[in-house]
């Protein structure tokens, strides 16, 4: 189930996927609403008979301003999106998973900005709090075996950029991954590869953590 809020960009995606193995359903909503969440995973149980993944990877930025320039509007747009959406999705997800009978797997796409000063105030503290939901969740159901993992990027050339207006400051970043290279990451965590795998923070930032 693939979900954004353009339906043009659900259906190029289910487009360019056609001849790949299993199927992408498109799921039109925005996910910094509960029911949108609840009903994106309602709709993964009914087609495929039940949840296994969820993959937490929408997310907008902040104008890359600093504490004293935080707006009312700034945090209340970031953390919804940001950190409202994802534990929604978790909340249904591991309810999901237990009336399963346990097992699933959780990915959230935090950020560099969680650990490193590289993005505005808003912005690193929403993915910061999103990383303390992941590890809390991992712990809390240890011994349903429900894991948990955060994926950090750093400067990924997508649209995200896009979210942010006009930087409010410079920023220092080595050059911009691809994608592709969150999606492969992702699909080792979901992968029985890391099935030791739990409330880790997988860094995808060529070197970003080391400055």
């Amino acid at each position: 189930i693939a979900v954004a809020r353009r339906k043009e960009r659900l259906d190029e995606l289910a487009e360019s996927l056609k001849d790949a193995p299993g199927k992408v359903i498109p799921y039109v909503g925005d996910v910094s609403l509960s029911e949108v969440n609840d009903g994106m995973i309602d709709a993964a149980v009914k087609e495929f008979g039940r949840l296994d993944i969820l993959v937490n990877n929408a997310g907008i930025m902040d104008d890359m301003g600093p504490i004293a320039e935080v707006t009312d509007e700034m945090y209340e747009r970031v953390f919804k999106l940001n950190v409202y959406g994802p534990m929604c999705a978790m909340r249904k997800a591991v309810n999901v998973f237990l009336a399963q009978g346990g097992g699933g797997c959780i990915i959230n796409v935090v950020s560099e900005g969680a650990f490193h000063a590289c993005a505005g105030a808003v912005y690193c503290a929403s993915k910061a709090a999103l990383v303390s939901f992941t590890k809390n969740t991992a712990f809390m159901y240890m011994p349903q075996n429900i894991r948990c993992n955060a994926i950090a990027p750093g400067g990924i050339a997508t649209e995200i950029s896009s979210s942010m207006g006009v930087p409010n400051m410079n920023a220092c970043a080595p050059p911009p991954g691809a994608a592709e290279q969150i999606a492969g990451a992702a699909f080792f965590l979901a992968s029985e590869d890391a099935s030791y795998v739990s409330g880790d923070v997988l860094m995808v930032d060529g070197g970003w953590c080391s400055m």
